[in-house]
């Protein structure tokens, strides 16, 4: 089995780096839970080759609540630097540790054309497309006050809606090859009463965009306690033929390849027995259980 979604990079302290053998701790931890390969997927928004390519793009979306609470997260993330990253992932790989150069791609609106530009300089294996923000609101940001506040003065059916457009318009995109955690916007715990409706545009730009979709373990440690993508919306993908990786999003060791084998049995449950896995950002399906 395969993780597709690793971070790997500190998250402000660029005199702080990991280092090849912390590589290799996360290859035996995921070893202990069948996973024989892993992604390096750090967030692209961490990088200061990326934010210079799209600048400070909260500032066309005018003045927000959340404003000012996106301008000291990027202050504090995007200090390192994406060649050296990159430059680690290659080293790792070319020592024969089991693992996958990729980049967890953040969604800029209207701007994945010239982030792709810059992208397509390095020899990814993988990109993964994320939404963890809409205009400033950083709705999965469960601790600051400023985005908290905003899941009681939206309406909930407006959030799911704006989430599912913001994932329809990255797949449109095609600049990456698989959609990470597809409903995240549950995070919170906030699901509308019926989300049918979000699941079907959110399916369909994923299937019409040829992506494969994240299973990942997340969701079941986020306060919804729920997987990733939920039952219904895994139906639909299954049903329109989608392809699907796997993943743990671990921020630490101790959660590389967690509940993987869970995730095996989700996939195969709905009579999914291949994952894809990627080279040089080409798709590759093996057999489940030999990954």
């Amino acid at each position: 089995m395969i993780d597709y979604h690793l971070h790997l990079w500190p998250h402000s302290d660029s005199s702080v780096y990991y280092q090849l053998d912390q590589i290799a701790d996360y290859v035996d931890q995921a070893a202990q839970r069948g996973v024989t390969e892993l992604a390096l997927t750090e967030h692209a928004h961490r990088f200061r080759e990326v934010m210079a390519t799209v600048g400070n793009f909260w500032e066309r979306h005018g003045h927000e609540p959340t404003t000012p609470a996106m301008v000291n997260y990027f202050d504090w993330h995007a200090r390192n630097s994406i060649e050296e990253y990159v430059t680690l992932a290659q080293r790792a790989k070319d020592e024969g540790l089991p693992v996958k150069i990729g980049l967890e791609v953040d969604y800029f609106r209207d701007q994945m054309d010239i982030v792709s530009e810059l992208l397509a300089q390095y020899p990814f294996d993988v990109l993964i497309g994320s939404v963890h923000w809409l205009g400033t609101w950083q709705f999965d940001d469960l601790d600051n006050p400023l985005h908290q506040a905003e899941w009681t003065s939206r309406d909930l059916e407006s959030c799911w809606r704006d989430y599912a457009r913001a994932f329809e318009e990255l797949a449109a995109t095609k600049s990456v090859d698989v959609m990470a955690h597809p409903d995240l916007i549950k995070v919170a715990g906030r699901v509308v009463d019926d989300p049918s409706p979000w699941w079907d545009v959110m399916a369909r730009a994923a299937l019409d965009a040829d992506v494969s979709i994240e299973c990942s373990s997340a969701g079941w440690f986020k306060p919804v306690g729920e997987q990733y993508p939920a039952e219904g919306l895994l139906e639909r993908l299954v049903h329109g033929g989608a392809t699907f990786t796997m993943a743990s999003d671990a921020h630490q060791a101790e959660r590389v390849g967690a509940r993987a084998s869970d995730i095996a049995a989700m996939l195969e449950a709905q009579g999914v027995n291949e994952l894809a896995t990627y080279e040089g950002r080409r798709r590759v399906m093996r057999p489940l259980r030999s990954l």
